[in-house]
Formats: structure tokens, C-alpha cells, sequence
């Protein structure tokens, strides 16, 4: 199985990025996916989640009204969408995946994880 994030880079603050994680190896479309964001010396956090169907979504309070994820999976694709970046958005972002919608926000919990992709937001 395997993940893999990319669509990193450095933006303006202000600015807009799309990440992608696809998946290989796994039927995808039974698993809900979390993004996560670990910036240096701090603990990864959680950033947001989407169930299989994409019927619902979840996010941290720190970037709800900013970020939107979605998912194709007849693509094996998910996408987390960030408008409005800042500075403190900086980070390397990972997605990983869950069978359980409702412990998303549990870090402990994911069945697997991508391999991060570095986000920079100049000021």
C-alpha cells in the first residue's frame, strides 16, 4: 500500500495550493482520509478529514473557512485545497488513510500514511 502526497511548494501568503494524495495497493474508496501537518519542532497535527463517500468532511479550527478537501475515487485520489495561506501554514503536510470516519482526528489510529510534502508560505 501506499500513499503519496505532493503538489508542495512555496506561495505568497495570500495565495492558493492544491495538494494531492494518491493511493495505491488498497480499495481506496473504503477508507476515509486525514491530512495531517507537522511543522519543525512541533507535534504533527490534524488538519482535516474526508469520509469514503465524500459525504462529510471534517477540519481543525485553524484552517476551516480556508481549506477544502475532496476526493475522486474512481481516480484513488484525494485533494486538500488551501486558499488564503499564511506564514503559520508552514509545514510538511501528509495524508494517511482510516477505515473509521470517526477517529480521523486520532493520529494514532491511520492504517497507513504518505510520505509528506513540504508547504511554504512566504510573508
Amino acid at each position: 500500500v501506499q500513499l503519496q502526497a505532493s503538489g508542495g511548494g512555496l506561495v505568497q501568503a495570500g495565495g492558493s495550493l492544491r495538494l494531492s494524495c494518491a493511493a495505491s495497493g488498497v480499495t481506496f474508496s473504503l477508507y476515509a482520509v486525514g491530512w495531517f501537518r507537522q511543522a519543525p519542532g512541533k507535534e504533527r497535527e490534524f488538519v482535516g478529514a474526508i469520509n469514503w463517500s465524500a459525504g462529510f468532511t471534517r477540519y481543525a479550527d485553524s484552517v476551516k473557512g480556508r481549506f477544502t478537501i475532496s476526493r475522486e475515487n474512481a481516480k484513488n485520489t484525494v485533494f486538500l485545497r488551501m486558499n488564503s495561506l499564511k506564514p503559520e501554514d508552514t509545514a510538511v503536510y501528509y495524508c494517511a488513510a482510516i477505515r473509521d470516519f470517526t477517529r480521523t482526528h486520532s493520529r494514532g489510529e491511520y492504517d497507513y500514511w504518505g510520505q509528506g510534502t513540504q508547504v511554504t508560505v512566504s510573508s
